[in-house]
């Protein structure tokens, strides 16, 4: 049985996962400057969300995503910074709470541990942020605190994360065009 919070968010998630940037990912079409810029995104989310204890001390991403920016770093790649649209979220989620951003620890984190083990084998880097200690204590940790209330943050989460992946996909046709001009 599906519950309540999935069920209501759902219309938002299948927005999310068909976005262009995102179907490129789990395809293994990103370039790793490219991958590089979606970890520096993810960086910023997640050391927004770390500020607060998390229902699980080996939920933590942060280690594990310097681990895959360095390693893109030794391959080449260069930094490109927080987009505006990263920027607006990591500021929305700066003025919550720690029990307020819990919708968005729900949204993140399950992401990673449940679509992250399909798209850890696409990505151009070894995906360490994909790797959890503990897997099923952290699942379990997240499932104990997950409340259906919280479908319209979770749904306003998939909203900023749609226009993350908007961003980084202009980004990337931008980048192609001027590359080909």
């Amino acid at each position: 049985m599906q519950s309540v919070l999935k069920e209501q968010t759902a219309t938002k998630h299948k927005i999310a996962e068909r976005k262009p940037f995102n179907i490129r990912m789990f395809q293994g079409k990103l370039t790793p400057q490219e991958y590089l810029v979606y970890l520096e995104q993810q960086q910023s989310i997640f050391r927004e969300l770390e500020q607060h204890p998390l229902p699980h001390p080996a939920l933590n991403r942060i280690p594990k995503i310097t681990e895959d920016i360095a390693e893109l770093l030794d391959k080449g790649c260069a930094l490109q910074g927080e987009l505006p649209a990263t920027q607006a979220y990591t500021h929305y989620l700066a003025g919550l709470s720690a029990e307020a951003q819990l919708p968005h620890v729900y949204l993140h984190y399950l992401a990673l541990a449940y679509g992250g083990q399909m798209m850890r084998t696409k990505v151009p880097s070894q995906g360490h942020m994909y790797d959890f200690d503990q897997f099923d204590a952290c699942v379990a940790s997240i499932r104990k605190v997950q409340q259906d209330s919280w479908a319209d943050e979770v749904n306003k989460g998939f909203d900023f994360v749609i226009d993350v992946f908007d961003a980084l996909e202009e980004i990337c046709v931008t980048h192609k065009t001027q590359s080909h001009v």
